[in-house]
């Protein structure tokens, strides 16, 4: 028998080698990068932007019509109740309440002592007035005196009456808390809120958000002439999409993070939801209470939040790119079991920015594939290799700050 050549068998012996090779490897079928199921702590999370506001402000104005003649603070300056704000010009005001001052001190001084001084004349004058009509009755009755003379004195008795009558009203009206006193401590009341009024004080403590007026404007009642942010009342307000409404309650927490101090996180919580939605885009607008406020955190600033909406300390989760075909809490992904693929229906739980919590249809240790662009059928053959999952953690990912959250329906 002839023998083959050792220089022949050996390259034959190669390629059959490499077709063997080949062929289990396609028998095997292409590899697919996928992740083993393993229980891991989830959170879930809604971030959106917004921005800080002032939960509560106050609106100052002047209630009297005047020239600005000095302005005590600008844009940024902190006030405290009874806080000097604006002085108005009060020239005219002020000679009206020193009038009215000198009024009444010459009620007191003056006319008041003068009122006794002429009902005490009035009064000696009428029984001066009397005696005279006495005697004259008495001569006439004797026929010694005419009945005009007599007339006469009993006419004038009769004023000096009428002057008494009058005394005593004027020194009435001039008594001490009487209706002259009373009037004139009316008009003075009057002038001299009317000149406390042309010192436009702060009524509350807080913070000068915007100022108006400058001295020599013309100030009138109805304008605002300063803003002011109330301590303490500080929020954000961050309009989320309403796709994610079911998630968010009342005094969830959050974190917040300012454009400015991206370094500086700070705690919030949930405070109001908005009973409506915005058509125009699409949001729901969410507040949330900042207590205590950071030093650095200033009106309008831009802040990014994370709302932590739920947390499991162990879950089976999947990551989001493995999802397919996702309505609501349903969806399906592939599975590798056996060397084969599997197409599996799954239940949702909570859904994190990177991974999503697998009530019902996965099993730990199972092989889930990860997104691909090839196509996948039932029963396809393939070759398994393990991916990395995405680390899912209740810290705000840099990649993933200022992103929308996730929806899937």
């Amino acid at each position: 028998m002839r023998r083959v050549p050792t220089q022949v068998v050996v390259p034959l012996a190669i390629v059959a080698l490499i077709v063997l090779y080949f062929g289990w490897q396609s028998w095997r079928g292409p590899e697919v990068e996928g992740y083993v199921i393993e229980p891991v702590p989830l959170v879930q999370t809604v971030v959106g932007t917004g921005r800080v506001m002032t939960a509560s402000r106050a609106q100052v104005g002047s209630e009297i019509t005047a020239v600005v003649k000095e302005r005590r603070v600008q844009e940024g300056d902190t006030v405290a109740p009874g806080d000097l704000l604006l002085v108005l010009s009060a020239e005219d005001i002020a000679a009206e309440v020193r009038q009215a001052e000198a009024a009444l001190e010459e009620l007191v001084t003056t006319r008041r002592p003068q009122a006794a001084i002429d009902l005490e004349r009035a009064e000696s004058e009428l029984a001066q007035a009397r005696r005279e009509t006495v005697r004259r009755q008495a001569l006439a009755e004797r026929s010694q005196l005419s009945a005009e003379a007599l007339e006469q004195a009993q006419e004038a008795e009769r004023l000096a009456q009428a002057a008494v009558d009058s005394a005593r009203l004027t020194v009435s009206a001039l008594a001490p808390g009487n209706v002259e006193e009373r009037r004139l401590e009316q008009r003075l009341a009057a002038l001299r809120a009317q000149l406390a009024k042309t010192e436009v004080r702060s009524e509350v403590a807080g913070t000068v958000l915007t100022r108006n007026v400058d001295p020599g404007d013309l100030v009138q009642p109805g304008r605002v002439l300063f803003t002011i942010a109330l301590d303490g009342g500080m929020e954000i307000r961050v309009p989320l999409d309403e796709r994610n409404l079911s998630r968010l309650a009342l005094e969830q927490q959050a974190t917040a993070i300012t454009d400015a101090y991206p370094n500086q996180p700070f705690p919030a919580r949930v405070k109001f939801i908005a009973p409506s939605i915005d058509p125009q885009s699409g949001t729901v607008e969410v507040r949330l209470a900042v207590d205590p406020v950071p030093a650095f955190v200033r009106q309008d600033m831009t802040v990014s939040v994370t709302i932590e909406t739920g947390r499991r300390d162990s879950a089976l989760a999947v990551p989001n790119d493995a999802l397919r075909s996702v309505r609501g809490r349903e969806a399906e992904l592939f599975l590798v079991r056996d060397g084969r693929v599997q197409r599996q229906a799954v239940t949702l739980g909570l859904r994190g920015l990177a991974m999503s919590e697998v009530e019902n249809g996965l099993s730990e240790g199972d092989w889930v594939v990860a997104d691909m662009e090839t196509e996948l059928t039932e029963g396809k053959r393939v070759r398994f290799v393990e991916r990395q999952a995405p680390v899912s953690s209740d810290r705000d990912d840099a990649a993933s700050r200022n992103e929308s959250p996730m929806n899937f329906d």
